[in-house]
């Protein structure tokens, strides 16, 4: 129980303060937990920090694995759905939809390589989320010179500086543009009708067309 109350208490604070400016008396008062427990579960604060990027890993992982969008049919509006998903995690304050892995990435990707090395294992898991759906997408309508690997890779770039934008705009207004945007490519891409509605407008028709 107190490893996951540190861990929680990570993802939060990393989100809200940054690795460096969160320290080992913040962790073990927002977990309420003593620095004994804290050290019986983590040997430093760089290793629960490579700890909390791979819970938030596994954590979202299984979230986004869940989500109603793999029920539907057509594997591009199963990628349209996954969007519309994120769409949703706009809301509130932005450290909350903030993500761990790319937040922790920018600080620490020269100072603590085991902490950056584990944000890159879950970036490519965040590609991972609509790689196959691309993979049958583009099967279906192949398109000369795109493949899924580097077109996940693409939308999770774009994800994750939609996330940087509204953080530094103050304006969670920035990543949804650039969420309606990554749909809007691909929807010219395979030569789909525009969307008849995006952002904070659009919904989830589940066997539907996106």
């Amino acid at each position: 129980m107190g490893r996951t109350a540190i861990l929680e208490a990570a993802l939060r604070l990393f989100r809200q303060k940054g690795f460096a400016a969160t320290s080992v008396d913040d962790l073990c008062a927002a977990a309420g937990v003593t620095k004994g427990a804290f050290f019986h579960h983590f040997r430093s604060k760089d290793d629960l920090g490579t700890a909390a990027v791979r819970h938030w890993s596994e954590t979202t992982a299984a979230m986004f694995a869940a989500a109603d969008y793999h029920r539907l049919a057509d594997p591009l509006d199963r990628v349209f759905g996954y969007l519309d998903l994120r769409r949703s995690f706009l809301a509130g304050e932005i450290w909350a939809f903030s993500c761990v892995a790319g937040t922790l990435a920018q600080e620490t990707h020269a100072s603590h390589p085991a902490i950056r090395d584990a944000a890159g294992q879950a970036v490519r898991g965040g590609a991972a989320h609509v790689h196959d759906h691309l993979a049958q997408a583009l099967e279906q309508h192949p398109v000369p010179g795109v493949d899924a690997a580097t077109l996940a890779q693409f939308v999770q770039v774009a994800v994750q500086g939609g996330i940087v934008a509204a953080k530094a705009l103050d304006d969670p207004a920035a990543a949804m543009a650039a969420f309606d945007h990554v749909e809007r490519y691909l929807r010219l891409l395979f030569g789909r009708d525009p969307a008849p509605a995006m952002g904070r407008n659009r919904r989830i028709v589940m066997g539907k067309s996106g």
